[in-house]
C-alpha cells in the first residue's frame, strides 16, 4: 500500500444535520457515544493497510482538526512515510471555496504530487460502514482499470435523486453513469434495484491529474466527480465497479449515510439492539477513535427519605465517565461524562458528551448536544409545540434536537 494515497473529503456543510452541524463539520458529529462519523472511514484506511491519508476540510473544521490530532496521528509514524494530515483550504490555485468534489482534490493537487502515489483512493468522510479498500485496489489492478468505483446495490426508490447510478456489462465494466437520476436504471434481471456509486474511487494518478486539470478549465462544469469527471471518461477509459464487500460480517451489508436528523437518530438507536446490524465489538475490524482520560461509568443507588432512587440503564450504550445518579435510562446512547440525576427519566434519546439531565426531568426521542444542561423538572419530547416555543428543532419524524446553548430552560 506504499504507492496508495487516500484523500478523505471532509469539507461538506452537512446542512441537513443542523443544528448538530451548527458548530462542527458533519464528519465530526459524534456517533455511537464514543465515536465521530469520520472514525469509520479512517479506521477502514488503517485496517486496510492504507497509511498515507490527507483529510481535506473546509467548513467549521476546528473540532474535526482537534479530533484527528488527538486521536489519530499517534497511530502512524511519519519517519516510515505514514501520516494523517488535515489540510484546510489553502487557495493555492483558486481564491474560491471548493466548488465540488473534484475541485477540492484539484485545489490540493500539489499535496498529492508531493507524495508521488501510483493510485489515489478518494473517500467520503461522512458515511458509516466497514470496508477493506485493499480488496478494491487489488480488483483495480486485476482489471487493469483506469478508475474503479465502489458500488452498492440499492432499492431504486431509495436511490432516486440520491445516488449516482451506474450501468455495467457482464464484466463489471461501467458503460453508463447518471448522477442522481429521478428514475434510476435497474440492474439487468433485477428491476427493483440499481447499482449506486458509494463515492469511493480508485484512480490511476496520471489519469486523475489529467482529468482534474482539464475539468478545471471548463467554466460550465460543476467540478464534481459524479456529475462531470466520471461521465466524461466512461467511453475512452477502463472504468469498472467494485461491488461493496462488507467487513461487518453480518448477513446484510451495512452502509449508512447519516445525512439527516432522522437517519442519524435511527442509525444510533440501531446500535442498542440485541443483535445490532453494525458490530462495534468486533476485534476483526476495530473502529478506532480518540478516548479522553475518563473514569468508568457509574450507577448510583440510594434513597431520600421514604423515596428510593435507583440509577439504571436498560438496553442502552453508556460511555466512560457517565454517571446515572438515581435516574432511569431506557434505549439511549449516553455520551462520555454525561449525567442523569435522581428520578429523571430518559427514553430513546442520544446524549452527547457532558450533558446534564436535572432531577425529575423527563426526556424522550431527543438528541441533546454537548455540555447542554437540562433543568430540574423539564419535559422534552412530550409536547412539540412547547418544544418549538423553547426554540428546539423538530425533525420530520418528531425527533427533538437541542443544540449547544439551548438547554437553559425555566424549571418545570
Amino acid at each position: 500500500m506504499k504507492d496508495v494515497l487516500a484523500v478523505v473529503l471532509a469539507g461538506g456543510k452537512g446542512s441537513r444535520l443542523e443544528p448538530l452541524t451548527r458548530d462542527r463539520a458533519k464528519p465530526a458529529v459524534p456517533f455511537g457515544g464514543s465515536y465521530r462519523i469520520i472514525d469509520f472511514t479512517l479506521s477502514n484506511c488503517l485496517n486496510s493497510g492504507v497509511r498515507k491519508i490527507l483529510v481535506l476540510t473546509q467548513y467549521k473544521a476546528m473540532s474535526l482538526d482537534r479530533h484527528v490530532t488527538l486521536g489519530w496521528r499517534n497511530f502512524l509514524c511519519r519517519e516510515l512515510g505514514e501520516f494523517i494530515d488535515v489540510v484546510p483550504p489553502q487557495q493555492r490555485i483558486d481564491e474560491k471555496w471548493y466548488q465540488g468534489t473534484a475541485d477540492a482534490v484539484y485545489q490540493n493537487i500539489y499535496a498529492l504530487e508531493k507524495e508521488r502515489p501510483q493510485h489515489v483512493l478518494i473517500l467520503a468522510g461522512d458515511h458509516i460502514y466497514k470496508m477493506d479498500y485493499g480488496r478494491m485496489l487489488a480488483a483495480h489492478a486485476a482489471n487493469n482499470a483506469d478508475l474503479t468505483i465502489a458500488a452498492l446495490r440499492v432499492d431504486r426508490k431509495t436511490a432516486a435523486g440520491q445516488f449516482g447510478v451506474m450501468q455495467v456489462d457482464e464484466n463489471d465494466r461501467v458503460i453508463g453513469f447518471e448522477e442522481k437520476p429521478a428514475d434510476p436504471k435497474p440492474i439487468p434481471g433485477d428491476p427493483d434495484h440499481c447499482q449506486a456509486s458509494m463515492g469511493i474511487y480508485v484512480f490511476n494518478t496520471p489519469l486523475l491529474f489529467d482529468e482534474l486539470c482539464k475539468d478545471a478549465t471548463l467554466p460550465e462544469s460543476a467540478h464534481d466527480f459524479g456529475k462531470n469527471i466520471i461521465p466524461s471518461i466512461i467511453d475512452s477509459k477502463r472504468v469498472f465497479t467494485f461491488p461493496f464487500k462488507d467487513e461487518n460480517r453480518k448477513a446484510d451489508a451495512y452502509w449508512r449515510d447519516v445525512g439527516t436528523i432522522d437517519s442519524y437518530f435511527q442509525a444510533n438507536l440501531e446500535l442498542i439492539d440485541v443483535e445490532p446490524h453494525l458490530n462495534l465489538y468486533d476485534d476483526h475490524w476495530p473502529v478506532r477513535t480518540y478516548h479522553p482520560n475518563l473514569p468508568p461509568a457509574k450507577f448510583v443507588f440510594g434513597s431520600e427519605g421514604a423515596e428510593a432512587r435507583r440509577g439504571e440503564a436498560i438496553d442502552s450504550i453508556v460511555c466512560p465517565g457517565a454517571i446515572i445518579s438515581g435516574g432511569h435510562v431506557n434505549r439511549c446512547v449516553v455520551g462520555p461524562g454525561a449525567r442523569v440525576n435522581s428520578y429523571a427519566q430518559v427514553e430513546e434519546s442520544i446524549l452527547f458528551a457532558g450533558v446534564n439531565i436535572g432531577r425529575h426531568a423527563k426526556v424522550r426521542r431527543t438528541i441533546i448536544d454537548k455540555e447542554v444542561s437540562i433543568p430540574e423538572g423539564a419535559r422534552i419530547g412530550y409536547d412539540h409545540e412547547e418544544d418549538r416555543r423553547n426554540g428546539f428543532t423538530i425533525s420530520e419524524e418528531g425527533i427533538v434536537v437541542i443544540a449547544k446553548g439551548e438547554g437553559m430552560l425555566e424549571d418545570g
